[in-house]
């Protein structure tokens, strides 16, 4: 019997490394796309030794929408597993006044990771079966001052995803959102994080590893986010604008 296999949309970032490790452990051939292949080449080389998979590498730009059909028609075969893990959290005063650094952040946390899944769905629901998996964020559960731009893009990821999972189901497609919260990597490096609220990108991976198992709807990676998001969005807006962060 085959071994099953999982494609990482973001394979160089760090939960996008941490996330393919975790499949590999788990038996599944990988594939890694980003927009530099060169620097995926370690990535690959090191599961392949260390889990004896086959692991591929292919070239993806999330905001070059046009190239979307050729990338997936390029695939040796369909994945079982989609990961879309790319996402850019850009810097939310710059986009203040940057509408393209603002366009930028939405069309990557947004635009791209929805069409992109969005096309896979089409042809998994055509055969019948497969797992998509969309990282989103707590961000996108209620607009902040500090970083509306990017959690408006993470909320209509997150809306998509929903639509998406409500239609594929009956189709025997399943489409899972994950919403890590703070995670130490590169992208949060220098931002100061809330220990008890903070995880580290295995975490990540091994919690989109479960849910695919497990066939889980949304993912809270640490469960104390859904408790904070729930009284973040029961706040009266008359309240809520007035808090600092």
């Amino acid at each position: 019997m085959s071994r099953k296999s999982a494609i990482v949309l973001g394979g160089s970032s760090d939960i996008g490394r941490a996330t393919a490790r975790a499949f590999a452990k788990a038996g599944y051939d990988v594939a890694l796309a980003g927009r530099d292949v060169a620097a995926l080449e370690p990535d690959a080389a090191d599961l392949r030794a260390r889990y004896n998979v086959e692991v591929g590498l292919h070239k993806f730009d999330v905001l070059n929408t046009a190239s979307f059909d050729g990338f997936v028609a390029g695939l040796p075969a369909l994945p079982d597993v989609v990961i879309s893990i790319v996402g850019l959290l850009g810097v939310q005063q710059n986009a203040e006044s940057d509408l393209a650094h603002a366009a930028t952040i939405m069309r990557s946390n947004y635009e791209g990771p929805s069409l992109i899944l969005g096309l896979f769905a089409e042809k998994c629901l055509a055969r019948g079966s497969g797992t998509l998996v969309g990282v989103s964020s707590v961000a996108g559960d209620r607009g902040r001052a500090s970083n509306y731009v990017y959690g408006s893009a993470k909320a209509g990821f997150s809306a998509f995803l929903s639509g998406l999972r409500a239609r594929a189901s009956h189709g025997g497609v399943h489409v899972v959102t994950v919403k890590p919260g703070f995670v130490r990597t590169k992208m949060t490096e220098g931002m100061k994080l809330i220990g008890p609220l903070t995880v580290e990108a295995p975490v990540v991976g091994d919690a989109i590893l479960a849910a695919v198992g497990n066939k889980t709807d949304v993912v809270y990676v640490s469960g104390k986010w859904r408790l904070v998001m729930l009284i973040i969005k029961t706040l009266p807006e008359a309240v809520f604008k007035k808090l600092k962060f």
